[in-house]
């Protein structure tokens, strides 16, 4: 909610700039065109204009048609899209505020153009055109305007991400096309010298009411010193505070920037955690090795930063230790944090933690043919999930977050369904056909979806959910429990073990306990101990990491086998 809300008061800033910016502009022009027509240096700019048409040459008309189309409209937008498309795909964390800056500030000034035009009301000069009149005032130059916004943008961009020694000499290039663009449309007779001064207030006075919005944090003081959060850490760690246990961070680098580790730091710092290292994940080593070496080097709290992958390997290294965790969001989908009611803001995370309390939480025990037992927190499965997991790059999920795997979960659709056997704390095998299952610790996942609506990660037991929906009608009904967060009635929200059926229990979504013949698209399951055993190899996953296809699950609840540290209201 507190970020909805700066989001909206950001946008009534910068529509109420954008007003004043389109009355300055206008008022400009209207003055330009009336009172102040017949002064200089208005009185001089037919002279300039058709002081340049003599000056013309097949060599500077051809040059000036290069740079003139530099700012027209297709190339500006075709330009702003593929700037925008980079700075989400090609860093390695996707730079939404960069995004918007760039995107917005080309269209405010477009839209300051188009209105401008309107009201002002100015012919073209009294030369030979070398370009088609368009039917807008020649007040202001909107291709100078459109160039102002983008390549000055842009060189906004290069010197407050780039640290490159050639950003400044990139930047001085990018200034200078909209000046270039400025005079080629001077040259080829389509404006009036303060025609160009105009466009380019325009987009300057874009870019300035945009950025300080998008790239100040919604903030409209002025941008701070470069070494603000070293002094605001200094700061912190110099006042008085309490004795606190050895605390140590795993960090999962990829998907935990260098702003994201100081607000940390700051965090920490402030709650009297002083010198607390930063240890990174690796690729051969996703959190395990970190954690294990933190411990045996005397850490008495362990803070994880990362996605459920990392998540998952910390906690494994922390099973049956007794240590508290404190969870810090920084993945894709960060089921377990959402599941405990947890801020998804990193810093915000992170302060509710250091001031909670401690609350042992359920594990599940998992393993299968080609994988040693692992724990998990969140979720495993096989079929379709799985599957979708796997065909998901880092790059889709960096660049689209969690719709990336309902993007790559089409290709999934397409495989024959799995016939599985399922034996539940010792029961009676039962003998399924399915397009996925679910073995749950916790009940929903992204966008309020449930899938495992009555999982609670701290009542002693584990869900499975088939999942064999057939027909159109079918894939509806399991749309339907996953939004409703139907199935046996349960409610995440309960209190632990409230409502809950005996393990091996079984009740069918839409059917109500329903005889095997007549089971709906969705089967639920609670247990202690289940083995799955499937006819052909199956994708399976583990909290959200693939494990490679295999034709064998085995899980176990470990009851209170992890200590997390959460708000007092959580309990």
């Amino acid at each position: 909610m507190r970020d909805s809300s700066g989001t909206a008061r950001a946008a009534a800033r910068v529509a109420a700039f954008a007003v004043c910016q389109a009355a300055l502009v206008a008022g400009a022009g209207l003055l330009i065109t009336g009172p102040a027509h017949e002064l200089w240096p208005m009185t001089a700019e037919d002279n300039l204009v058709e002081a340049l048409e003599g000056a013309r040459t097949a060599t500077l008309t051809t040059a000036s048609t290069i740079v003139s189309a530099l700012g027209d409209t297709g190339t500006v937008v075709g330009l702003t899209l593929l700037a925008c498309l980079a700075l989400v795909v090609v860093p390695r964390l996707p730079l939404w505020r960069e995004t918007v800056f760039l995107a917005a500030a080309v269209s405010l000034q477009s839209a300051v153009f188009l209105l401008i035009t309107a009201s002002v009301d100015r012919t073209r000069p009294d030369v030979e055109r070398l370009d088609d009149s368009p039917p807008t005032s020649s007040y202001t130059s909107g291709h100078t305007g459109a160039a102002t916004a983008l390549y000055a943008g842009l060189a906004v961009l290069v010197l407050s991400r780039v640290r490159s020694p050639w950003r400044a000499p990139l930047a001085a290039l990018l200034l200078l096309v909209p000046l270039l663009v400025g005079l080629a449309r001077l040259y080829r007779g389509m404006h009036h010298p303060t025609d160009v001064a105009g466009g380019l207030m325009n987009g300057s006075l874009s870019l300035l009411v945009v950025g300080r919005a998008a790239l100040a944090g919604h903030s409209w003081a002025a941008r701070p010193p470069a070494d603000a959060m070293d002094i605001a850490v200094a700061a912190a760690e110099r006042r008085p505070a309490p004795v606190r246990k050895h605390a140590a961070v795993i960090v999962n680098p990829t998907v935990t920037d260098a702003a994201t580790r100081d607000r940390l730091r700051l965090v920490l710092a402030q709650h009297g955690y002083h010198d607390t290292p930063f240890i990174d994940t690796t690729a051969q080593d996703p959190g395990g090795g970190q954690t294990a070496g933190a411990l045996r080097a005397g850490a008495e709290l362990i803070v994880v930063c990362g996605g459920d992958g990392t998540v998952r390997t910390v906690a494994d290294a922390l099973a049956g230790t007794g240590v508290p965790l404190v969870l810090v969001p920084c993945g894709t989908g960060n089921l377990l944090a959402r599941n405990l009611g947890l801020p998804l803001g990193p810093a915000d995370a992170l302060a509710a933690g250091l001031t909670g309390e401690p609350r042992t939480l359920d594990l599940g025990r998992i393993e299968g043919d080609g994988f040693p037992a692992v724990h998990f927190t969140a979720m495993a499965g096989a079929g379709l999930d799985a599957a979708m997991l796997e065909e998901t790059s880092d790059r889709a999920k960096s660049a689209l977050g969690w719709p990336a795997y309902v993007l790559a979960g089409a290709k999934g659709l397409r495989a024959p369904r799995m016939r599985l056997t399922v034996s539940l704390d010792g029961g009676p095998e039962l003998h399924r056909t399915a397009r996925m299952v679910l073995i749950a610790n916790i009940g929903t996942v992204q966008a309020g979806a449930a899938p495992v609506p009555a999982a609670r990660p701290d009542d002693g037991l584990l869900d499975l959910a088939v999942f064999d929906p057939r027909g159109a009608g079918g894939w509806l009904r399991a749309a339907g429990v996953l939004l409703r967060g139907g199935g046996r009635g349960g409610d995440a929200t309960k209190e632990p073990g409230a409502n809950r059926p005996v393990p091996g229990g079984r009740e069918t979504a839409g059917t109500s306990r329903a005889a095997d013949s007549a089971r709906g698209p969705v089967e639920f399951h609670t247990f202690r101990r289940a083995e799955l055993s499937f006819t052909r190899p199956q994708p399976r996953e583990v909290d959200g990491d693939p494990v490679g296809p295999g034709l064998r699950l085995a899980a176990e609840v470990r009851p209170g086998a992890l200590t997390v540290l959460l708000p007092a209201r959580e309990r």
